[in-house]
């Protein structure tokens, strides 16, 4: 017989549910022990051979739920792993996973007071609290804005309609070939949310460091002016994807105040550092952006996700956005209307991310954040020393944040730099050593070429359960690996 309704029963669901919540608090611990592998990697028919991923017409009981629960565990990726390095999250903090269960347990959608009443003014005390710390306003008055987004890509989206709705509000004429500038090295999502705009992008030159060139950016400018394009927004990056660079926001901010178009900032990496006083520097003139992109599944180890799009302009995203739909936005409200946050959305459905980085924050207070975040900044660095002082080691740029990008040099390319297939050798290097440790469930780091560069590894690290001895056998397990290349 189909267990068909959705609403949990004493009877039938509460010895599942205890055995599931066993399952996943056994995993909470086992997935991060040093004991066990980062991933046990299986081909795609295997998986697909022992999880049979058909949907059938028939039920399946409850002893097979919970077999197929504990194998989606063990053949997934652990990313809590201190050994998991591969992209720009990692961890499992317990605070944030206790805050992930509220989420769904709850099953809220964060659109109006009346729904989501805890949600919705924990999700405007956290807003307030974040534009108060990245524009420094100390003074308590209303100031600016902000979105939770399902990701940074949404938010870079949001950015971009955002200046185009500002400047058409403020020139009063239409944009002929509407034009935004970012660095060669700004996240695709740019490039894909411009094309949904129908805007252009120039791609400004980078320096060796991969911050953008503030001369080169002047260049395109005045080539854009003399082309009459409709000149509207700048998007700087604070923390890069792959080199980790930050643009300098302060020359930035001066030509988009002398032109008078939007400065965005997108800070999705690097924007955790505004919890710690001994690297918030890299932010500066982080506060005269018009919009601010800030993930904290990043840097913070907040679960996945948990995105938000900050604004200082204080209506904007109601003025923009708003249409007033009557059947979730009535005028005639029991209550203020103004409790409501879901009209300055794009979205209207919402899951309530602000719960596990609130609960965090709660557990942890900004000094824990702190205390994270100069962690993974002494991690970084140790890491870039200890490259460094090995010869099978070679660093691709000098290191400005926590990314640390290197190439491995095995043997039998040691001291060749001058041969002429040099670079096409190096670039073969790191793919075979990715796909030895993902195979080997030692470690998951990740590689990339970028430009004209050969492909060379990226350490990243978000889990300050990560130590110094988890950065030497990082290093002795690449060695291991390359030995016999």
């Amino acid at each position: 017989m189909s267990d068909w309704r959705s609403i949990p029963s004493e009877n039938k669901h509460r010895e599942f549910l205890e055995k599931f919540s066993a399952i996943l608090i056994d995993f909470a611990f086992e997935s991060v022990s040093r004991d066990n592998p980062v991933s046990r990697w299986r081909s795609a028919s295997y998986l697909q051979e022992i999880l049979d991923f058909d949907l059938l017409e028939e039920p399946k009981p409850q002893k097979d739920l919970l077999l197929i629960a504990n194998k989606i565990l063990k053949y997934s990726v652990k990313t809590g792993h201190p050994y998991f390095m591969n992209q720009l999250f990692s961890g499992l903090d317990p605070y944030g996973l206790a805050g992930q269960w509220l989420t769904d347990a709850l099953n809220a959608s964060v659109y109006t007071y009346e729904v989501a009443p805890v949600l919705t003014l924990m999700e405007k005390t956290l807003t307030r609290k974040l534009l108060s710390m990245f524009y420094k306003n100390d003074n308590g008055c209303e100031f600016g804005d902000g979105l939770f987004c399902p990701g940074g890509s949404f938010a870079n989206g949001t950015a971009i309609n955002l200046a185009r709705f500002s400047f058409r509000c403020e020139k009063k004429d239409s944009m002929v070939k509407p034009t935004i500038f970012a660095s060669e090295d700004a996240h695709y999502s740019v490039s894909k949310w411009a094309n949904l705009c129908n805007v252009d992008v120039v791609l400004v030159k980078t320096d060796d460091l991969g911050r953008m060139s503030v001369d080169d950016l002047k260049i395109c400018i005045r080539q854009e002016q003399e082309k009459g394009s409709s000149l509207f927004m700048v998007m700087a990056t604070a923390g890069t994807t792959v080199l980790g660079a930050f643009d300098p926001l302060i020359e930035i901010a001066e030509i988009c105040q002398d032109l008078k178009i939007w400065l965005h900032v997108d800070a999705a990496w690097g924007g955790g550092l505004i919890f710690s006083k001994k690297h918030c520097g890299l932010l500066r003139g982080i506060e005269r952006a018009d919009s601010i992109l800030f993930n904290p599944h990043k840097l913070l180890a907040v679960p996945q996700q948990c995105s938000l799009f900050l604004t200082k302009h204080h209506n904007i995203l109601t003025k923009a956005h708003s249409k007033g739909a009557t059947y979730l936005f009535q005028k005639d409200k029991f209550y203020s209307a103004d409790l409501d946050p879901g009209d300055k959305y794009l979205q209207c459905g919402r899951r309530a991310d602000v719960l596990k980085f609130w609960f965090m924050w709660q557990a942890k207070g900004s000094l824990g954040f702190e205390r994270h975040i100069d962690h993974l900044m002494s991690l970084s660095a140790f890491f870039k020393d200890e490259i460094e002082k090995k010869k099978h080691f070679e660093l691709v740029t000098q290191p400005c944040f926590i990314n640390v990008c290197f190439w491995f040099i095995p043997l039998h390319l040691r001291d060749k730099n001058s041969i002429c297939n040099y670079e096409e050798e190096l670039s073969k290097v790191a793919p075979k050593l990715k796909g030895r440790m993902t195979k080997r469930g030692s470690l998951m780091i990740n590689y990339q070429p970028l430009r004209e560069k050969p492909n060379f590894f990226r350490f990243v690290v978000q889990n300050s359960g990560t130590d110094m001895q988890d950065i030497n056998y990082v290093l002795e397990e690449l060695e291991n690996l390359g030995e016999s290349l």
